[in-house]
């Protein structure tokens, strides 16, 4: 089998298609997941030991069961019970969850970084709790979790395959159709790892130089 060009040039538009649906859902899912793992990790810190301990066994549910396993389940088993989300929202949605339990962590790492003393000053301040949270807390646990938070946005962009599992036609799943109907895999498939690539690897470069440089400030 070799490299025909007239083929990676036939498949080229279907591939740009798929990595414009990848990147959508990697943008919304890091979002979803972000919002999502700061709230848990705000409410992980509640007084409620039954709050707690719900959340504790919900996010560690999810984090040990299989992402495609969790597709199958949203996209195939729930409309049995009238629940109904497209492919594209529903692999969304799953990968925000599923990740929100990972970012959830970072957050709390974050926050539990934040000397003790900030939140009595912020008392003393006669500040609120959203207050804290806004002008003390988030704008000193945020900073240090940048770099961690952007290998797991990366991490989401290469899990997005999973999606063509539920339908989605990502770049994954533009290939596979090409390579299906035409019966030629060495193109599609090589252009899908040059376009994982293209992105993936500027994208580590950069968690790596904001690791660096907040490792630089902290010290």
């Amino acid at each position: 089998m070799y490299w025909s060009w007239e083929v990676a040039f036939d498949v080229l538009p279907q591939l740009a298609k798929g990595v414009v649906v990848t990147v959508q859902a990697t943008i919304v899912a890091s979002l979803l997941a972000y919002v999502l793992g700061l709230g848990i990790a705000i409410l992980k810190m509640s007084k409620s030991k039954l709050l707690r301990i719900v959340l504790y066994w919900t996010t560690e549910f999810i984090r040990r069961t299989p992402i495609l396993v969790q597709l199958y389940i949203v996209f195939y088993v729930l409309p049995d019970y009238g629940i109904f989300f497209e492919a594209f929202t529903c692999g969304v949605l799953v990968l925000g969850i599923h990740f929100s339990t990972y970012t959830a962590e970072v957050f709390r790492a974050g926050i539990d970084n934040v000397p003790k003393g900030q939140w009595e000053a912020a008392k003393s301040l006669n500040y609120n709790q959203y207050e804290t949270w806004k002008n003390v807390i988030l704008p000193q646990a945020i900073p240090p979790m940048i770099p961690p938070l952007a290998n797991y946005l990366i991490t989401m962009f290469k899990e997005t395959p999973l999606l063509a599992a539920i339908t989605v036609v990502e770049l994954f799943r533009a290939a596979d159709q090409y390579s299906n109907s035409h019966y030629k895999y060495l193109e599609p498939m090589t252009l899908v790892g040059v376009f994982f690539l293209i992105v993936s690897i500027p994208s580590a470069i950069l968690a790596m130089k904001l690791e660096k440089r907040f490792k630089q400030r902290k010290i």
